[in-house]
């Protein structure tokens, strides 16, 4: 019998940041659909009953946590916290980010420094904090949230485009130094998702012409299970050795 390629995350604990709605959410159902125990990173850790009941009724561990990203002391805590009572931390999903939509002239000091603590900042440091423990155990996934803004240019996006490609860059530099301890390190990068963040942009009937217009190969709005799959394929045994790379999941937009 050949070896096959196994998918089966059993036996596995994950942190998904973010975990509350659209993407993260997404991904910790389909982390929890594989085998792992899911620990939630939630601002409200109150706030998500409903996904805690989702992932319990397939008969894994939730654990909602206390996880403001731009809080680093509040981050660590609730990552000790996990190792502590689900027993380690085998995967993290760097889910959390965002930008705000000005023209490169128009962007202040105070919303660069917002989208780069939040998109750059943050998945540099709860990598690091994670990594420390992985390392003492055999080793693990990370896997980081870019964006197809980190390969090409968006108008009005420009602060967001940075940090995205500065993601890209930053899951290269970790999957290097840290692969010696068994850590890969990943990333994907979507295009328009319909979540409820890009919501209010994609209602704009003009916008979401362009977007489908753009999405050359494929000429449609991705949807969130587009993108847990690729996360629950990095995290899995199947993608054992790819490391350092970033899965560009665009329909098309980039090759262009």
């Amino acid at each position: 019998m050949p070896e096959l390629p196994s998918f089966d995350l059993g036996g596995k604990t994950a942190l998904v940041t973010g975990a509350a709605r659209g993407l993260g959410r997404s991904i910790a159902l389909a982390l929890a659909h594989a085998g792992a125990d899911v620990a939630l990173g939630l601002r409200d850790a109150d706030g998500a009953a409903d996904l805690v009941a989702e992932i319990e009724a397939m008969g894994r561990r939730a654990m909602p946590l206390q996880m403001d990203v731009l809080k680093l002391d509040e981050a660590y805590a609730a990552i000790d916290r996990m190792i502590a009572e689900l027993g380690g931390i085998d995967i993290l999903v760097n889910n959390v980010g965002g930008g705000v939509e000005a023209w490169a002239e128009d962007a202040t000091e105070a919303d660069f420094d917002r989208i780069v603590d939040l998109n750059v900042k943050s998945t540099f440091f709860i990598s690091q904090r994670a990594m420390k423990h992985m390392k003492g155990t055999g080793g693990g996934r990370i896997i980081n949230m870019a964006s197809q803004a980190g390969f090409v240019a968006l108008p009005t996006e420009s602060v967001y485009c940075l940090s995205k490609a500065a993601v890209v860059h930053m899951t290269k530099c970790l999957a290097v130094e840290w692969g010696k301890y068994g850590i890969t390190v990943n990333a994907v990068a979507p295009t328009f998702i319909e979540t409820p963040g890009t919501e209010p942009a994609l209602s704009r009937p003009d916008f979401h012409a362009e977007v489908i217009e753009r999405i050359a190969a494929l000429h449609r709005i991705g949807q969130p299970v587009e993108v847990s799959g690729a996360v629950v394929f990095l995290a899995s045994p199947a993608a054992s050795l790819i490391t350092g790379h970033t899965i560009v999941i665009d329909g098309g937009w980039t090759v262009r």
